[in-house]
């Protein structure tokens, strides 16, 4: 196995004189932290038990016990962890995970999810050593299940290690977790477990690659659409894992110390456990994933001689680098071959309603607006639950019969929030488009990342329809207001996205690799002449033939391609680009993000929040809230119900967004 630790056995090592130095550093009042910081992180796992003997023979003292007495909080907790050896580090995470009222069941997930069989029957054994207990029995006492079933099949640490695939097996296996899912009624989780609990990294990567071509879908969004909860949690953590390991343990970190507050028990036990195994490839796939090296982010999100620690373990700043290691550039290669292949299966949250009559449905809306007072449940349960063609005819329905508008009734009646909520649902999505594009134009100030998330996100009819409607309702060109309220190479990128011209189909591979060497080169190029090479393939070329140009983008330059955009471009040029490449890679997990960043810290961006919602709730916000879920740790919906509710004193804005987001995940 290639070290790609970040920590090593130390040169001219001797655990005496280690010791020696750790007890001036202890000895009289106060002691010197950071000697007992660089020490413990310039030694392996290994040297440091023979500190610990080394120091009980010299002084007849615990060294763990000393350090425990000397040192406080987050700082006490790292470097008392750091002294542990890698089986007990693990078995005191569990026996904490499962201690107590409430289970911390990501801790569970994160370590049997990403042990191999050795690490795990060393666990199992110091566990029982440690603790007198069997850790398989406190787990089935804690847990229940199919989840449970899981984390009892990792814990046996007998996954298949041979590396020999067979060939008709993973076209079996494949077969197998398609009839188990996709394919029928209901899911067969005990084929789920099975499988994914007990073959080959090799072999499993061969089967989710051979699903694909069976169900249409990954197997992640396969265990997405099928799975809940825990369970979820579990299956979708092991698949990371088998796909890669620095991958699931970048995202984990990052999840970590991102938002307010920093889980600190997360970030201490993968900075030791990962230190002498595969911190460099973390490192990587940190910046690869979040344009930011793990440096800089523990740095920003860390402080004092906590952070020193931390900064040690993780051993360099990536940032200062250009190119990625050979292991992270394969993985960039292959997330954008995954992205290729995946044929994602959308999921509305708003459906046709059965039985439907827009007779009823406009008798009711009008006897909701009549007479003192509103009733807002009443229209709000009609609006949010038809969709929008039938709302359509709900609006005709209205003025035939009633001979009043239907839409100038309702902006009469609510206010607010509520008001552009429920009016946004009953245009047409091209007319909600033109009033988003309008809205982001008029008065001063331009919403930049308004115009970028809807042009680059609609297709070529969606965008023709929106001009139309804009000419309609407005009798000005959307083109021409573009132009007079924009400049540059970003009125450009919008002009040339306006068109609705974006080419259709699926990828030229020949054509692709020589998009990639246009891009390539052209990253040598003034500033200008780049902006212009990225416009002409970025703005132009279809969905499915971009993902094979920025993977082929990989090969020619060993860089990804938004690291690239973030590096050399800059302003509403950069967030176009960048816009664009987020869509092309995954489009919910870009709504995904707009939407959380609509809504976190001090106040909602609530005209992002409808303008999505609304979009959305017909097309793909059933898996906007799955990545949602997975990128921050918290559903959409309960998300939604924190952050609306200042400012919400009815409650009837955050019921309505509510209905639109379709459930609980």
């Amino acid at each position: 196995m290639v070290f790609r630790g970040t920590i090593s056995d130390a040169a001219d090592f001797d655990p005496t004189a280690d010791a020696e130095t750790l007890y001036n550093a202890m000895k009289g009042i106060g002691s010197d932290k950071e000697a007992i910081l660089d020490l413990v992180t310039s030694r392996s796992n290994a040297q440091r038990q023979e500190i610990i003997t080394a120091y009980k023979c010299s002084y007849g003292k615990d060294l763990i016990e000393d350090l425990k007495y000397e040192l406080t909080g987050k700082f006490e907790r790292l470097i008392v962890s750091l002294m542990r050896t890698p089986a007990y580090l693990d078995a005191k995470e569990i026996h904490d995970a499962v201690k107590g009222v409430g289970t911390n069941e990501k801790c569970l997930i994160e370590i049997l999810a990403s042990r191999n069989n050795k690490q795990t029957q060393d666990m199992v054994e110091a566990y029982k050593d440690a603790y007198g207990r069997d850790m398989e029995e406190d787990i089935i006492k804690d847990t229940s299940g199919h989840f449970k079933k899981m984390l009892v099949v990792l814990l046996q640490g007998t996954r298949d290690e041979s590396g020999v695939v067979d060939a008709d097996l993973v076209q079996q296996d494949a077969q197998d977790l398609f009839e188990a899912g996709e394919a029928q009624w209901g899911t067969d989780e005990a084929k789920f477990i099975m499988i994914l609990g007990n073959r080959s990294v090799t072999h499993l990567r061969m089967v989710f690659d051979e699903y694909e071509k069976v169900a249409e879908v990954s197997i992640e969004d396969s265990i997405k659409n099928e799975l809940s909860g825990d369970f979820e949690r579990l299956m979708l953590a092991v698949v990371q894992c088998i796909r890669s390991v620095p991958m699931f343990f970048a995202k984990r970190l990052y999840k970590a110390m991102k938002g307010l507050g920093t889980a600190d028990n997360t970030l201490i036990r993968i900075m030791i456990s990962r230190s002498e195994i595969d911190m460099l490839d973390i490192r990587e796939c940190f910046r690869l994933r979040y344009e930011k090296s793990l440096y800089n982010m523990i740095k920003d999100d860390t402080s004092g001689d906590y952070k020193r620690t931390l900064l040690n373990l993780c051993g360099g700043d990536d940032d200062l680098a250009g190119e990625f290691f050979p292991e992270a550039a394969q993985i960039a290669y292959k997330m954008w071959e995954l992205s290729a292949m995946a044929k994602v299966q959308l999921r509305p949250t708003v459906r046709p309603a059965s039985d439907f009559d827009p007779a009823a449905d406009a008798q009711a809306l009008r006897k909701a607006m009549k007479g003192f007072g509103t009733d807002e449940d009443a229209i709000i349960d009609i609006v949010a639950q038809r969709s929008n063609a039938q709302r359509q005819e709900i609006r005709q329905t209205f003025k035939s019969l009633l001979g009043r508008d239907l839409m100038k009734d309702l902006k009469s009646e609510l206010s607010k929030n509520l008001e552009r909520l429920i009016i946004g649902l009953m245009m047409t999505p091209a007319e909600f488009d033109a009033k988003m594009m309008r809205k982001a134009i008029e008065g001063a100030g331009t919403d930049e990342h308004a115009l970028i998330e809807i042009l680059v996100t609609r297709s070529n009819e969606e965008i023709h329809a929106m001009n139309s409607a804009y000419q309609n309702a407005y009798k000005k060109s959307l083109e021409e207001d573009i132009q007079s309220d924009t400049s540059g190479h970003f009125c450009r990128i919008l002009v040339s996205l306006v068109q609705g011209a974006r080419e259709e189909g699926e990828a030229d591979l020949e054509r692709a690799d020589a998009d990639a060497q246009e891009l390539a080169d052209a990253c040598n190029a003034e500033s200008d002449d780049m902006e212009m090479k990225f416009m002409s393939i970025l703005c132009t070329r279809s969905f499915p033939h971009l993902r094979r140009v920025f993977q082929e983008f990989v090969r020619h330059t060993n860089k990804d391609i938004e690291q690239i955009i973030k590096k050399e471009t800059s302003g509403d040029v950069k967030q176009a680009f960048y816009a664009i490449v987020r869509s092309v890679k995954n489009r919910p997990s870009y709504f995904a993000d707009r939407l959380y960043k609509a809504m976190k810290g001090l106040g909602t961006d609530d005209r992002a929040l409808i303008r999505i919602m609304v979009s959305r709730s017909e097309i793909d916000l059933f898996n906007i809230r799955k990545e949602f879920k997975e990128a921050h740790d918290v559903s959409l919906h309960e998300f939604i119900q924190v952050e609306t509710m200042i400012g919400d004193t009815s409650g009837d804005y955050r019921k309505t967004l509510l209905m639109l987001c379709g459930g609980e995940d």
